[in-house]
This record gives C-alpha cells, sequence and structure tokens, in this order.
C-alpha cells in the first residue's frame, strides 16, 4: 500500500476564487494501493476542495482549456499530464489564463 502523499497546491489567475479565495494549500492525499497521480488529484480535489462551480476549473477528468497547471514549476505537458504520479512534497500549481473583460 502507498504512504500518504503530502502535497502542496496553489492556485492563482483567479482560480483562487473557486476555493474560497485560498491561494496556497498544503494537503496530505490518503493512503491508496496505488501511487496518486493527477487523474486522481483532480477528482479528489473537486470532491474536497472546490466549493462552487466546478465546471470553471474541470472538464472531463481533467482541468479545463485556459487553466495552466505546473508540477515543481514544469509545465505538466511535459511531465505526462493526468498520468504523472505525484511524489511527497510536490508542488502543483493552477493558473487561470482566462480574464473577463
Amino acid at each position: 500500500m502507498a504512504s500518504p502523499v503530502a502535497i502542496r497546491l496553489q492556485f492563482g489567475g483567479g482560480a483562487e476564487l473557486l476555493f474560497d479565495g485560498v491561494k496556497d494549500q498544503h494537503v496530505t492525499l490518503p493512503s491508496q494501493s496505488k501511487p496518486w497521480n493527477m487523474k486522481q488529484l483532480l477528482a479528489w480535489i473537486r470532491g474536497n476542495l472546490l466549493r462552487d462551480r466546478p465546471e470553471l476549473f474541470v472538464q472531463g477528468d481533467s482541468v479545463r482549456p485556459g487553466i495552466l497547471v505546473l508540477i515543481n514549476d514544469t509545465d505538466w505537458e511535459l511531465m505526462g499530464e493526468l498520468e504523472y504520479q505525484l511524489q511527497d512534497q510536490d508542488v502543483v500549481v493552477f493558473i487561470s489564463t482566462l480574464h473577463g473583460g
């Protein structure tokens, strides 16, 4: 069984408004039989942290277009996106690039 994973989540560019204005959160993901990946993390965020309007953050199993995701300061597209296996002490950043006008 995989150990719990402690990670840091950061939200910016307006994405923090979907999380009660909290820009920086330290979370410990519970133990499970397989290592945590980004797809599972997004489902966990939706079920545990996201308060309103989930359609502004997630679309299907992924983030909606217009949200930049960085894992340890690297674009998640270079890290395997949804399949990236989270490591203890990872920093995952979500930045909304969509702005009203």
